[in-house]
């Protein structure tokens, strides 16, 4: 018999990959197919969900069709080596180490938001947060009976935000149960120092408060900023969620952690979840997930650089075209933050104009009625033809 020993090409993750993109049309695609759908208009370009517009890794992709072929699908459950990769990845990636027994695995990000804030304040406690901020924090306050408590983030001139301290600790003194932090921060594009976060720290723990930080963002940061885990700074009355969906574009098979090394916090989050009857162990998420964390970190070391050249260009196309907006500093995501208040537009207004020339944003009032009025939230995590034609667009609606 004879064998062939030839070594698979490997793939090369450069510009050219991700410049090509793929085509998503009539596959369901919420970006795409929804947007084009809703607005009658086949020839409309998506820059809004948090959904990138390149190929999953091929491992995630060999991974799915080697389960799928397998003939059954029937209950499934985590094993050993889905934690590992977690832990694994964690430590690779941001050296943070993690136990076994800190992984509770979930549907998604927003599912542990709403299960976080059940575990630990009752019905009508205040939980803080920072807008403009991602829409579901505020949405699982007022879901689950809470009272949302707004302590907006400060902007300064050049459009870069910082926490208002003293605004949080007032909340706490007034009685507020719990912190919600995005970490890194969407839309707002900042990633915290650590220094930021050990300040916000003293705060939870002067006033022994939860604090639930997401981090799905986690891996978007570019130098010289560097994303710190929170529970590297502490561990107890902190819950960590995050998962491998904004990462590697697995957001449709609906897979996501919690992770907290706070034994009792850790406790009362699964009695809850259990009481809800959330379950995660859906085959081809676990598939996916474990398949991204262990193989893929040359295709995301390839997408981190395209993204950072992107966001580069973003910034020097907005002096250039846009010279009356302000473009928030990018140090994290995928997701670009602009305030468009000097060209006399409502937020309504710029996404009817916007909608008109054929490009769709996410409004900047999804992420706070006042914060984010006069803004768009600009996804750049698409191939540069795309993006360019998009920002194009909006120029011209902008001066009609």
């Amino acid at each position: 018999m004879k064998i062939d020993r030839r070594k698979a090409i490997p793939m090369v993750y450069n510009e050219e990959y991700f410049e090509s993109g793929l085509y998503r049309m009539n596959t369901r695609c919420e970006k795409w197919d929804l947007m084009r759908e809703e607005n009658h208009d086949d020839t409309m370009i998506p820059l809004w969900v948090a959904d990138m517009d390149f190929p999953s890794p091929p491992e995630v992709q060999q991974a799915l069709l080697n389960r799928a072929a397998h003939p059954t699908y029937g209950y499934t459950e985590p094993l050993a080596d889905d934690d590992q990769a977690v832990m694994d990845y964690w430590q690779r990636r941001h050296n943070l180490t993690i136990a076994r027994e800190d992984i509770t695995m979930l549907p998604c990000v927003v599912t542990g938001l709403k299960l976080a804030i059940q575990a630990v304040t009752e019905p009508g406690d205040g939980v803080v947060l920072m807008s403009p901020v991602y829409g579901p924090f505020a949405g699982s306050v007022e879901a689950t009976g809470r009272t949302k408590v707004d302590c907006p983030l400060v902007k300064d001139a050049k459009g870069r935000y910082t926490m208002d301290l003293p605004a949080i600790e007032k909340a706490l003194q007034q009685g507020a149960k719990a912190v919600m932090l995005c970490n890194p921060h969407n839309p707002a594009s900042r990633a915290w120092s650590k220094e930021e976060l050990l300040a916000l720290l003293h705060l939870t723990r002067q006033y022994h408060v939860l604090l639930i930080s997401d981090e799905i963002h986690a891996d978007f940061v570019y130098a010289p900023a560097a994303f710190t885990p929170m529970l590297s700074l502490e561990t107890e009355n902190v819950l960590s969620l995050c998962a491998a969906s904004k990462t590697f574009n697995l957001a449709g098979l609906q897979q996501a952690l919690c992770l907290c090394k706070d034994e009792q916090l850790r406790a009362k989050f699964v009695h809850v979840m259990e009481a809800a009857g959330v379950r995660s162990g859906n085959i081809f998420a676990l598939e996916a997930t474990r398949a991204a964390y262990q193989h893929g970190d040359a295709w995301l070391d390839g997408l981190l650089a395209y993204l950072d050249g992107s966001r580069k260009m973003l910034t020097a196309w907005v002096e250039e075209h846009l010279p009356k907006a302000v473009l928030t500093p990018i140090e994290a995501t995928y997701l670009a933050w602009l305030d468009l208040s000097a060209y006399g537009f409502t937020t309504e207004e710029l996404m009817r104009k916007a909608k008109a020339a054929g490009v769709y944003f996410t409004a900047g009032t999804f992420f706070g009625a006042e914060t984010g009025e006069y803004h768009l939230r600009v996804n750049f995590g698409t191939p540069r033809h795309i993006l360019f034609e998009g920002m194009a667009r909006l120029e011209k609606a902008l001066q009609e």
